[in-house]
Order: C-alpha cells, then structure tokens, then sequence
C-alpha cells in the first residue's frame, strides 16, 4: 500500500518543476537510488544512456512498468538496497535520489555507496526534503518525527540533505532551498547537483 500512497504524493501536481529541474544534466550510465515507481522517467534528458534502478518495494517497481515502456529509456533493475550497491567501483556518470535519503536507514553509507559507485567528476543529482531553517516550523518537525517514522516506512523529518552530501566527500555544484506547497514540516526541500572529485 505504501507504494501507492507514495506514488500519489510525490507525483502531485506542483512536483514536475522540481523533477525536472533535479534531472537535468544526467548523462550516460546513470544509477538511481530510490527509482521507487518511476516518476522520474519522463525526465530523463536525452544524454542518458541507461538507468541502474535500485528499489527495494516490489509494488513500486510494477508501478513504474508502463511508465518505463512509455519513455523508451532503457532502465534495468540492479539492486534492492542503497546500502550496497551492486554495481563497479566508478562505473556510472551521474547518480540520482530523490526523496530518498530520508527514507533508507544509514544516509551516510547510501552516500558512500554513491560515491563509490560514480567516475571521477562524476554527478549526483539529488531532491529531498528535510530540516527546516525556520524554528517553529523544525520543532514540529521533531515533535511529529517518531510517528512519521513509524506511518511512513522510517521516512525522517529532520535529516539536513546538504549537510550529509558535504560530509560523504561530495563537492557541492549548486543548490536550492525552500518551501514546495503543501504543510510546512513536510515541503521544506532541498535539490542540488554535486560532484565526486
């Protein structure tokens, strides 16, 4: 059921802009971690060669079927888990999260598996959502983070999606910050564009 619900609100009116915006610039061998139910698909610039698709939720990957059919992308199926990569060491160009690293359990090794992962120069793309600046705004965030954990598959409120990119060695290209619509805790996104040095 989980799938569905994030199917439906990942994929909401007002989402595109950011969708499209966070994939431009993929080129080549391109992992996504978090492929979920594909609604990055019809993103793709025309430089991507494949996508390496890593999801966990069986659910997610038969939602995306007619949307990968539909593109004509070629995307295969690697992995069930961020966490360990299967994939070679600097074998892909670019990599992809979005609304991920607040959901897998150790952020932290995800990014490393990402780096690993990726060429030298390569690009990692990401969109998230996470700690707001805005006081008022962050301590509902924690206040309500324990039930968004437990109703939403371990997806954290609090994560600070720049901080961690910085701390797995990444150097920051570029980067937005702020308020999607919908309820504060929950909209306060971040989208950027790193590279692996």
């Amino acid at each position: 059921m989980l799938p569905r619900l994030v199917d439906r609100a990942c994929g909401a009116a007002g989402m595109e802009r950011w969708r499209v915006q966070v994939t431009a610039g993929l080129v080549g061998r391109v992992v996504e971690i978090g492929f979920g139910s594909g609604l990055n698909v019809e993103h793709y610039p025309k430089e991507v060669e494949v996508v390496l698709a890593v999801e966990p939720a069986e659910l997610a990957r038969k939602l995306a079927k007619k949307r990968i059919e539909r593109s004509g992308v070629e995307v295969v199926h690697v992995g069930l888990d961020g966490q360990s990569i299967p994939l070679d060491d600097a074998s892909c160009d670019s990599a992809l999260a979005t609304f991920t690293l607040c959901t897998v359990p150790d952020a932290p090794q995800v990014l490393a598996e990402i780096r690993r992962v990726l060429r030298p120069g390569g690009s990692f793309h990401f969109l998230e959502h996470g700690l707001s600046p805005d006081t008022h705004v962050a301590r509902w965030q924690r206040r309500l983070e324990p039930l968004q954990r437990s109703l939403a598959d371990g997806c954290h409120l609090t994560r600070e999606p720049l901080a961690l990119v910085a701390e797995a060695g990444f150097t920051l290209e570029w980067s937005e910050q702020r308020y999607a619509r919908g309820p504060k805790p929950w909209s306060y996104f971040t989208m950027g564009v790193a590279t692996k040095p």
